[in-house]
C-alpha cells in the first residue's frame, strides 16, 4: 500500500509542477496577443491609482526574484523590471528566465528528497515564512493567475481586448504543449 501511496504523491506533484510549468505559457500568450497601445495605458479612474499592465508584468516577475531570493538563493536570479521603462519584449524574455527558475525550486521544494535545498517559502519581509510544500504553489500560482485576471479586465476596460476570439489561457492542452510537456493535463 505504501508504494501505492507514495506512487499517487509523486502523480500529485508532478501535475502541480506541470501546471506551473504551464503558467509561463499563459504569460507569453497574454503578451503576444496584447496590442502594444495597452501596456502603458492608465487605468481608469484617478491618474495614478492603478497599475499600467507594464507595471503589473514587471510586478509578476519582480515577485518571483523576491520569491527565488528568499526561498532559493542558491539559484540565479536574472534582473528585475522595471515597471516604467520595461517593454513588451523584455518582459515576455524576463519572464520566461524568471519562471524557469521558479520551476527549478518549486521542483526541489514538492521533492521527498532529504537533501533538498528549498525547505521554506518566504514571499517577502512583510510576511512570515512557510514551509515549502503545497501551499507554496498554491501561493504563486493564484497570486499570476489573479494579476493575469487584473491584466485582462485592464486591456478590456481601456479598449484593447485580448483573447476574446480564442480559448486562450483555458487551452490547456495547447499551453501544456507550449511549456514543453509531453504528458496532457491529468
Amino acid at each position: 500500500m505504501a508504494l501505492q501511496s507514495h506512487a499517487a504523491l509523486a502523480e500529485v506533484r508532478d501535475t502541480l509542477l506541470e501546471t506551473y510549468a504551464s503558467n509561463d505559457a499563459m504569460n507569453q500568450l497574454i503578451l503576444s496577443n496584447l496590442d502594444p497601445r495597452a501596456w502603458r495605458a492608465q487605468p481608469l479612474g484617478q491618474k495614478g491609482s492603478g497599475r499600467t499592465i507594464a507595471a503589473i508584468f514587471a510586478h509578476l516577475h519582480n515577485s518571483r526574484l523576491v520569491w527565488l531570493k528568499n526561498s532559493a538563493p542558491h539559484l540565479k536570479c536574472p534582473p528585475p523590471l522595471d515597471p516604467d521603462r520595461c517593454t513588451m519584449k523584455q518582459a515576455a524574455a524576463a519572464h520566461k528566465k524568471s519562471a524557469a527558475q521558479c520551476l527549478l525550486m518549486l521542483t526541489d521544494a514538492l521533492s521527498a528528497a532529504p537533501n533538498r535545498r528549498v525547505t521554506k517559502f518566504s514571499r517577502g519581509s512583510w510576511t512570515q515564512t512557510w514551509p515549502a510544500g503545497g501551499a507554496m504553489f498554491a501561493y504563486m500560482f493564484s497570486h499570476e493567475a489573479h494579476h493575469r485576471g487584473q491584466i485582462l479586465m485592464l486591456a478590456h476596460q481601456v479598449g484593447y481586448r485580448v483573447l476574446h476570439k480564442t480559448p486562450g489561457v483555458w487551452h490547456w492542452e495547447k499551453l501544456w504543449k507550449q511549456a514543453g510537456l509531453t504528458t496532457r493535463p491529468r
